[in-house]
């Protein structure tokens, strides 16, 4: 899928802002009339509003019919970053940002997501994938070692019952059956 032009707020006047919903944009379209289309974002719905062949129509998607929030890196000569909002269908995919730093499209690619609620998507010679594995919609990652430094249990325990063994019970410890009562006596 290619997309020419670039998304409503790509520059550094206009920015599409993920956190700032809905939103309002044109977005280039090659089928349609006049080339563009107008793209309104919600959090949960999209509205694509497109004149093809002088009949209006618009399409009203929930969010989650979107495969997720997709980064494309494209390799030719400009060397630009894509931000899209991927779905299964190659037109009806929306671009988001555009962007000739890399560094500056993998931070819009993230709060796009976070803000979506979509999971991050990588482009490839096969089409999307998931940049990170999941389950369902946890995200699988490697075991990270425990830290014990920042727990909320530090303020409550001192540190040196961490370290402190615990005592042991031998066989001359005297145990006391029967009685009522223990009472420590000098």
């Amino acid at each position: 899928m290619r997309m020419d032009g670039c998304p409503a707020g790509s520059g550094r006047a206009l920015r599409l802002d993920p956190f700032a919903l809905p939103v309002r944009f044109a977005a280039s379209d090659a089928k349609a009339d006049g080339y563009l289309r107008e793209v309104e974002l919600h959090r949960t719905r999209v509205v694509v509003r497109r004149t093809l062949a002088g009949m209006r129509m618009a399409l009203n998607l929930p969010v989650s019919a979107f495969s997720g929030v997709g980064l494309r890196l494209v390799a030719d000569a400009t060397g630009h970053a894509l931000v899209v909002l991927a779905h299964k269908d190659p037109g009806l995919a929306l671009p988001l940002f555009v962007s000739w730093e890399p560094e500056d499209a993998v931070a819009e690619w993230r709060c796009w997501s976070a803000a979506l609620g979509l999971p991050l998507l990588v482009e490839d010679e096969d089409g999307w994938r998931e940049a990170c594995p999941r389950l369902g919609s946890l995200r699988v990652g490697a075991v990270r070692p425990r830290r014990r430094r920042r727990s909320a249990l530090k303020r409550r325990r001192p540190a040196i019952l961490m370290r402190r063994a615990r005592g042991q019970l031998t066989a001359a410890t005297p145990v006391h059956r029967g009685e009522r009562e223990i009472i420590a006596r000098d």
